[in-house]
């Protein structure tokens, strides 16, 4: 079976998903449809259910470079979230749903938030109920719950997310899976993963080590707030189990770890296996928050790309967020496999593999149907 990435890194393949969620002896080739499988989480995704005998089919848009799809056999449909009739032959004969694709990461309009996050679940969501799917995974987020509120987040807390189209539609996309659930019976699990990283991340961890390595990656703040950070292939054990066990139907899980790292261990620790100088320079928050709301102004009023700097930004990496695992651990059996530092030993060994050149300009972010987080 072919793996995703170009090659294998030292260290990285003892963490294979594989290893760490065990399908049950006995059970039955699926046939699995995953929307957004094209990015970072999908990719991974993919190659668990492929090694564990899982048929995987993609939804990608008509100009996307699927190359690396085919090459690892997986069933390629062109189609875009955003249009419900391009959705019934992808999903004809699927017995689950990963539904993976949002748009993140992008200076875009409200309007065009909503029609992915909110409009494409939908759409995905009803296919899924015509077309008698056993099961619908949708990944939320961790933003959807709002920031920095000083205290582990459980799944019982209200969705009350920043003034920001991102997390707005996030939260709105969440409460739609769940009228759905209530209302049309829809056999769906929400899984609201914490900010996903590994081997492969280009969006969150390459930009971050770019910064880190030019110099120009502040601490916001004292630094000693925690990152709801979590390993890509613990997201992964997390959506299979959702997937397998029953109990997951109508539920909401955050997926993530619970002995996080501060902001400064973070940087310091990508520094380290660079072996480069760590970030030094301290902003105030709320001096950092308050550049980033003059810059968004300004870029709004220019019409410019996305600023250097955003509010979305500096709360993320400013903030103090944390979130309870203690439900998926009880109900999933969930448990973080890869600590968080050594997560950032196995991404920092594929960063320094990688042209970094590149490492700004993922697509995981894109505004399309099948690209995701």
């Amino acid at each position: 079976m072919q793996t995703v990435f170009m090659k294998v890194l030292p260290g990285i393949e003892q963490h294979d998903p594989l290893r760490i969620y065990k399908a049950k002896e006995g059970t039955i080739d699926m046939e699995i449809l995953i929307t957004g499988g094209n990015g970072f989480l999908g990719r991974n995704l993919i190659k668990a259910l492929q090694e564990r005998g899982d048929s995987a089919r993609v939804l990608a848009l008509s100009t996307e470079d699927t190359a690396w799809l085919e090459e690892c056999g997986v069933a390629v449909y062109r189609g875009d979230i955003r249009e419900s009739n391009m959705l019934t032959v992808p999903m004809r004969g699927v017995d689950t749903v990963f539904h993976l694709a949002g748009m993140m990461g992008l200076w875009r309009s409200m309007q065009d938030y909503y029609a992915v996050n909110v409009t494409g679940t939908e759409n995905v969501c009803q296919a899924a109920l015509t077309a008698g799917a056993r099961r619908l995974i949708h990944v939320s987020s961790w933003t959807v719950y709002g920031m920095n509120l000083g205290r582990p987040v459980t799944e019982d807390d209200p969705l009350e997310p920043l003034d920001e189209p991102y997390t707005i539609t996030k939260a709105e996309g969440d409460r739609l899976v769940q009228r759905m659930i209530a209302e049309e019976h829809l056999p769906a699990t929400i899984v609201r993963p914490g900010t996903i990283f590994g081997p492969g991340d280009r969006l969150n961890f390459g930009r971050t080590t770019d910064r880190i390595s030019a110099g120009k990656n502040p601490i916001i703040g004292s630094g000693r707030n925690a990152l709801p950070l979590v390993y890509v292939t613990d997201v992964v054990q997390g959506l299979l189990r959702c997937a397998e066990l029953e109990r997951a139907v109508g539920q909401a899980y955050n997926i993530s770890n619970d002995q996080p790292l501060t902001q400064e261990e973070f940087l310091c620790a990508i520094a380290q296996e660079l072996d480069i100088a760590p970030p030094r320079l301290h902003i105030p928050y709320h001096a950092a928050y308050a550049l980033a709301s003059i810059a968004e102004r300004a870029a709004k009023i220019m019409r410019s790309q996305e600023p250097l700097v955003t509010r979305h930004g500096i709360t993320l990496f400013g903030a103090d967020n944390r979130h309870s695992i203690d439900k998926a651990r009880r109900d999933l059996g969930y448990a973080p496999q890869v600590p968080l530092r050594e997560g950032v030993r196995l991404a920092a060994t594929w960063y320094q593999h990688q042209d970094s050149r590149a490492l700004g300009n993922a697509s995981v972010g894109a505004p399309q149907a099948a690209k995701a987080k």
